[in-house]
């Protein structure tokens, strides 16, 4: 019972510090699934784009998470985001951090949190080469509420 205690307070932590401004509301989230890219640059893994495909809540394909980083979606919505927040590191090992991104475009905010894989090797690379590392991640929209 201990370990999971100091395991929810330790993700509770990491949830909190990455949030949308008050006044903002979720409106959509999604679950992406994809990769992380990375090149070989000086003998260490540079990180370079996202590529993902998003579903919803019934595992329907709604969207696409490319370099910018862009989502773009099936409606015609789209965002670019700039990440705001500082990073968040996400609990376990070898997960890619959690943020907050502002939004230009359909959204004014967009979180990436649940984070699972997608962190390059610490080993050393040849140059010129490039790797696609596995991924996950929720990703939720906000707007400003009513």
């Amino acid at each position: 019972m201990g370990s999971f205690l100091v395991l929810f307070s330790f993700l509770a932590a990491a949830q909190s510090d990455i949030r949308a401004p008050e006044g903002q509301r979720a409106v959509l989230t999604a679950t992406g699934k994809g990769v992380q890219i990375y090149a070989c640059q000086n003998s260490q893994w540079v990180f370079q784009a996202p590529e993902a495909t998003l579903f919803d809540g019934d595992g329907k394909e709604i969207g696409m998470h490319s370099a910018g980083p862009v989502w773009k979606f099936g409606d015609g919505r789209s965002v670019k985001g700039q990440v705001v927040a500082t990073k968040s590191d996400a609990p376990g090992s070898g997960n890619i951090p959690w943020l907050l991104l502002k939004g230009d475009g359909s959204f004014e905010y967009i979180r990436r949190s649940e984070t699972r894989g997608g962190v390059a090797p610490e080993a050393s690379c040849e140059a010129g080469k490039s790797l696609r590392v596995e991924y996950s991640a929720t990703y939720t929209f906000y707007s400003a509420g009513r």
